[in-house]
C-alpha cells in the first residue's frame, strides 16, 4: 500500500513569509519593542517578559496615523502615560491599558487624540486621577475599576462623572480614606469640595465702536478656583485681571471686527471646571467695502459688500436722481455674514438708456457711506462704436451651418475673408453687367442689320456675312480709313452690288476718330 504525504503549496509558503517580512517591516517602522506585536491599525503588547516602561513610539510621526486601537496588559515597569507619547497615533480611538503598574496620567497626555471614544485603565496602580486630560474628550466609556484611589477632591470628577453617564451597574469603584476605610465612590463626601461656578455680570454685551466696555466674573467652588478668560481671535486692545473675585476683563477701543465674538469665563478646580460666555455686538456706522462695474449673469448684476451694524439701509441713484426700483432694476442680497452684507443691483436686460454712473448710499443710526460706479451694458444702436454686450436683448436662432464648427479653427471667419468674399461678388456683378449690355448691343446691330436687308434676302445675307469678316478683321490703329455712303453706283454693278451698299458699315475706324 502506497502512502501519501501532503508536501506544503510553493504559494502558501511565499504567502506566509510575505506576511512575516510586512509584519517586520512594522514593527520596524513603528518602534515595536520586542513584548509586542504591531499591524497598520493595532499594537497590542501583552508580554511581561522583557515588558515596556512607555508607549512605544513610531520612527515618523506619520506611520502612527491608521493606528486606530492599542492594547497593553501585565506591563509591570510601565508606570505613566507621558505628555506627547499617545499623541503620535491621532486617529487613536481604542486605548486599553490593563494589570500594569500604571500610577500617573499626565495632565497633556491625550491632548491630541480627539477621536478617542474609549480609554479603559482597569486594574492599575491609580491612586489619583485629574479630570484635566479627559475634559476635551467624547468618551462614550471610561473603565477605571480596581485601582487604590484615595479619597479625596481630586477624584470627585469621577463621582460626577458616573453620575452623568449612570456607570452605577457596571463599574463599582471604591477609595480608601485616612483611616485606610474603603468607601464606595458614590458615597464618599470630601468637606469643601464642590464643581465651580461662573456667572458673567453681562451675557450680551453691546457697545459703539471706538468706546470700551468692562465685563466681570463670579466664581465660586472648592476649593476656590482658578479664573481664565477666552478671548480667541478678540482684534481689540484688551487686559484681565483674574487675582481678584468677581474677575475682569475691560476691552478698549472696540473694534467693528470682533461684532459676534464669544467671549468666555473659565472657572476650574481639582473638581472640575465651568465656563460662561458671553456674545459681544458692536454698533458701527456702515462701510461699503467693495462695489465694482456690472457683469452679466443669470441678469447683470452691479456687485458689492457693505459692513455695518445695526443692518444698514440701501438706496441707490442714477445719474444723481433717486433710481426707484421695479422688478427689472432691484437690490438682492445674497449672503449675510454677521454684519457684512453681500448682494448686486440687479437689472433685468438692461439698454444703453441704463448706461451711466450709479451710486450705491448705506445708511443706519451711527453714520453713511456711498460709493459710485460707472455702469456701460451696451452701445448706442447704430453709432458704431461697439457691439451690443447683452446677448440675451436680441435673440435669434443659429444653426451650424450658421456658426461652423466652434471647435474647429479652419471654420473661424476672419476680417480677410469677408474682404475677399465682397471683392469676388463685386467682380461676378461687373460680368453680368457686361455680358447684359453685351447682348443688348448685338440686339440693337441685328435689328438694324434685318431693317436695312429687308429689299433683298440674298443681299442681307451677303452684307451679314461682310460685316463679321470686317469685325474680325484686326484692326490697324495707325490706318486711317474714311467711310462714305454713296447711293450711285457703276453702271456694270450688278444688282447684289447695290443692295450690298444700301447699309452703312463702319469699317476699320482708327481709336483716335
Amino acid at each position: 500500500m502506497v502512502s501519501w504525504r501532503r508536501r506544503p503549496r510553493p504559494g502558501l509558503a511565499r504567502l506566509w513569509c510575505l506576511c512575516c517580512l510586512v509584519l517586520g517591516c512594522w514593527r520596524g517602522a513603528l518602534g515595536c519593542p520586542a513584548s509586542c506585536n504591531c499591524s497598520s491599525w493595532r499594537i497590542w503588547c501583552t508580554e511581561s517578559s522583557p515588558g515596556i516602561a512607555s508607549f512605544p513610539v513610531p520612527q515618523r510621526s506619520a506611520e502612527g496615523d491608521n493606528v486606530t486601537e492599542i492594547y497593553i496588559a501585565n506591563q509591570e515597569n510601565l508606570k505613566s502615560i507621558n505628555d506627547n507619547e499617545v499623541g503620535y497615533y491621532v486617529g487613536l480611538k481604542n486605548l486599553t491599558v490593563v494589570d500594569s503598574g500604571l500610577r500617573f496620567v499626565s495632565r497633556q497626555a491625550f491632548v491630541k487624540n480627539v477621536n478617542l471614544q474609549y480609554i479603559n485603565l482597569s486594574r492599575n496602580n491609580l491612586s489619583s486621577l485629574s479630570k484635566k486630560p479627559f475634559h476635551h474628550l467624547g468618551l462614550s466609556d471610561l473603565i477605571l475599576v480596581d485601582n487604590p484611589f484615595k479619597c479625596s477632591c481630586e477624584i470627585m470628577w469621577i463621582k460626577k462623572f458616573q453620575e452623568t453617564k449612570s456607570y452605577t451597574e457596571t463599574q463599582d469603584l471604591y477609595c480608601t480614606d485616612e483611616n485606610n476605610k474603603r468607601t464606595a465612590l458614590l458615597d464618599m463626601k470630601v468637606p469643601n469640595c464642590d464643581l465651580p461656578s461662573a456667572n458673567l455680570s453681562n451675557y450680551n454685551i453691546t457697545v459703539v465702536e471706538g468706546k470700551s466696555i468692562t465685563l466681570y466674573c463670579d466664581t465660586t467652588g472648592g476649593p476656590p478656583p482658578n479664573v481664565s478668560w477666552v478671548v480667541t481671535n478678540l482684534v481689540s486692545n484688551h487686559e484681565s485681571d483674574t487675582n481678584k473675585n468677581p474677575a475682569s476683563l475691560t476691552i478698549k477701543n472696540v473694534s467693528s471686527m470682533d461684532s459676534g465674538l464669544s467671549i468666555s469665563c473659565v472657572a476650574e478646580n481639582i473638581v472640575g471646571e465651568y465656563q460662561a460666555s458671553a456674545e459681544l455686538t458692536v454698533f458701527f456706522a456702515p462701510n461699503i467695502t467693495f462695489i465694482e462695474s456690472p457683469t452679466p449673469d443669470h441678469h447683470w448684476c452691479i456687485p458689492f459688500t457693505v459692513k455695518g451694524n445695526p443692518k444698514p439701509t440701501l438706496q441707490w441713484f442714477y445719474e444723481g436722481a433717486v433710481l426707484n426700483e421695479s422688478e427689472y432694476i432691484c437690490t438682492k442680497i445674497h449672503v449675510i455674514n454677521q454684519s457684512e452684507y453681500h448682494g448686486c443691483l440687479q437689472l433685468d436686460n438692461p439698454t444703453h438708456l441704463n448706461n451711466g454712473a450709479y451710486t450705491l448710499l448705506a445708511k443706519n443710526d451711527y453714520g453713511e457711506d456711498e460709493k459710485r460706479v460707472d455702469a456701460h451694458f451696451m452701445s448706442v444702436p447704430g453709432d458704431g462704436s461697439g457691439p451690443i454686450l447683452d446677448p440675451d436683448v436680441y435673440e435669434y436662432e443659429t444653426t451650424p451651418n450658421d456658426l461652423g464648427d466652434a471647435t474647429n479653427n479652419s471654420n473661424q471667419i476672419t476680417s480677410t475673408d469677408v474682404s475677399n468674399k465682397e471683392n469676388e461678388d463685386s467682380i461676378t456683378v461687373y460680368v453680368v453687367v457686361g455680358i447684359a449690355a453685351l447682348v443688348c448691343t448685338g440686339l440693337v446691330i441685328t435689328l438694324i442689320i434685318l431693317k436695312f436687308g429687308r429689299h433683298s434676302k440674298f443681299g442681307m445675307k451677303v452684307g451679314l456675312q461682310d460685316s463679321l469678316v470686317d469685325f474680325l478683321t484686326p484692326v490697324d490703329c495707325s490706318e486711317q480709313v474714311m467711310v462714305t455712303v454713296n447711293s450711285d453706283v457703276h453702271n456694270n454693278s450688278t444688282a447684289s452690288d447695290n443692295n450690298r451698299l444700301g447699309f452703312v458699315l463702319f469699317h476699320k475706324i482708327p481709336l483716335d476718330g
